[in-house]
C-alpha cells in the first residue's frame, strides 16, 4: 500500500501532470456523456483540423488566410455536394438492387449446400445440412426484421442528419476562419506552464495529422482503383463494393478480411467457379498488395509506430465504447494514448527516499 501511495505522490507532485490528467479525463467525460449532443461540433472540429493543413499550404504560398479559408471551404462544399447528390444516390440504388437479389442468392446457395451430402456423405449428412440451412434462414429473417425496424425508426434520425448537414458547414467555416480567436480563448483557461500538455499535443498533431490525411488519400485512391477494376471486369455493384473496399483501409488487418467476403460472394454468385471469378479475386488481391506494399509507404512519411496487437486492442476497445466511430478513430486515439505514455515523466525515487538522499 505504501508503494502505491508513493507512486501517486511521485507522479502527481508535478502540477503539469495533474493538469494533463484532469484535461484528458475532462475531454473523455465530455465525449462520453455529451458526445451525442456535440456530434456536429466534434465533426466540425475534426474536419476543420484536416482542412487546416491545406490552408497552411496556401498561406505558405503567400495567400491571405481569409482567402485561403474561402478557397478551401468552397472545395470542401463541392466535395460534400458530390458525395450527397452523386455518390449516395448511386450507393442507395445498388444497395436496393443487392437486397432484392439476396433471395435468389440464398436459393442458389441452398441448392449448392444440398449437393454437399451427395458428394461427401461420409463427412456431412442431409439432416445436418438441412439444420444448417434452417439456421441460416432464421438468421437472415431476423436480420431483415431488424433492418425493417431500423428503417421505420430512422425517420427522426434522417431529420437530425439533415440538421447536421446544415450546421456542419457553418461550424467548419467558423472553426477555420476564427481559429486564432478560438485557440486564444481556450489558452486563457490554461495554466501559465503547460509545456507537458503542449509536448503531447505536438506529438499527437504530427502523427495523427499525417495519419488522417494519408488515410483520406489512401481511401480515395483504393476506392477509384477498385471501382475502375470492377467496372472493367463487369462485376455487379461495382460502386458499392469499391466504396466498401476503400473504407476497409481504415481498419488495419480486419478491414481487408471483412471486405473480401462480400467481394468474393458477389463474384461467385455472378460468375460461378469460372475464369471471370478468378480474374476478379486476382485483381482484388493485387490491389490489396499494392496498397499495403506501395501506396502506404508512399503516403505516410511518418508511420504511426503501433504494434499490430495494440492496433487490434484499440479497435476492440474504442469500437466497444463508441461503435463505428470508435473503430474509425481507434488508431488516432491509440496514438494519443501512446503520446501521453511517452511524454509522461518517468518516475524517480519516491518522495521520502529523495528527501533523505544527501
Amino acid at each position: 500500500m505504501q508503494s502505491i501511495t508513493n507512486w501517486f505522490k511521485r507522479q502527481f507532485a508535478n502540477p503539469q501532470v495533474v493538469f494533463l490528467a484532469l484535461f484528458l479525463v475532462g475531454v473523455f467525460a465530455a465525449v462520453m456523456f455529451a458526445g451525442d449532443m456535440l456530434v456536429p461540433v466534434i465533426a466540425g472540429a475534426i474536419i476543420a483540423y484536416l482542412l487546416e493543413g491545406v490552408v497552411r499550404v496556401l498561406e505558405r504560398r503567400h495567400v491571405p488566410r481569409l482567402l485561403a479559408v474561402l478557397v478551401v471551404f468552397l472545395l470542401f462544399m463541392l466535395f460534400l455536394t458530390l458525395i450527397i447528390f452523386v455518390l449516395l444516390p448511386q450507393l442507395s440504388k445498388q444497395l436496393t438492387q443487392l437486397v432484392q437479389q439476396i433471395p435468389v442468392m440464398l436459393g442458389e446457395g441452398q441448392r449448392a449446400l444440398l449437393r454437399l451430402p451427395e458428394k461427401y456423405p461420409e463427412v456431412i449428412s442431409t439432416v445436418q445440412m438441412t439444420e444448417v440451412i434452417s439456421e441460416i434462414r432464421s438468421e437472415v429473417t431476423e436480420f431483415g426484421q431488424r433492418a425493417l425496424s431500423w428503417s421505420v425508426s430512422s425517420v427522426v434520425g434522417l431529420i437530425t442528419l439533415l440538421v447536421y448537414f446544415i450546421l456542419l458547414p457553418i461550424l467548419v467555416f467558423f472553426f477555420l476562419k476564427d481559429k486564432k480567436k478560438i485557440v486564444d480563448w481556450f489558452a486563457g483557461f490554461l495554466p501559465k506552464d503547460y509545456h507537458l500538455a503542449e509536448k503531447v499535443w505536438n506529438d499527437v498533431d504530427r502523427q495523427i495529422g499525417n495519419y488522417i490525411r494519408g488515410k483520406f488519400w489512401e481511401i480515395l485512391i483504393v476506392w477509384l482503383a477498385t471501382f475502375v477494376t470492377f467496372t472493367l471486369l463487369d462485376l455487379n455493384f461495382a460502386m458499392l463494393l469499391s466504396v466498401l473496399v476503400g473504407l476497409s483501409v481504415l481498419i488495419p488487418f480486419v478491414g481487408a478480411a471483412v471486405a473480401t467476403v462480400p467481394v468474393a460472394m458477389i463474384a461467385l454468385f455472378q460468375f460461378g467457379w469460372s475464369a471471370e471469378f478468378a480474374y476478379v479475386i486476382t485483381a482484388y488481391l493485387v490491389i490489396q498488395g499494392l496498397d499495403g506494399n506501395l501506396l502506404v509507404p508512399l503516403l505516410f512519411s511518418e508511420v504511426v509506430n503501433l504494434h499490430p496487437i495494440a492496433i487490434i486492442v484499440a479497435v476492440l476497445f474504442f469500437g466497444g465504447l463508441w461503435g463505428v466511430w470508435g473503430v474509425f478513430f481507434a488508431i488516432p486515439l491509440a496514438t494519443l494514448v501512446q503520446a501521453v505514455i511517452t511524454a509522461w515523466p518517468k518516475g524517480g525515487p519516491p518522495p521520502d527516499e529523495a528527501a533523505v538522499t544527501p
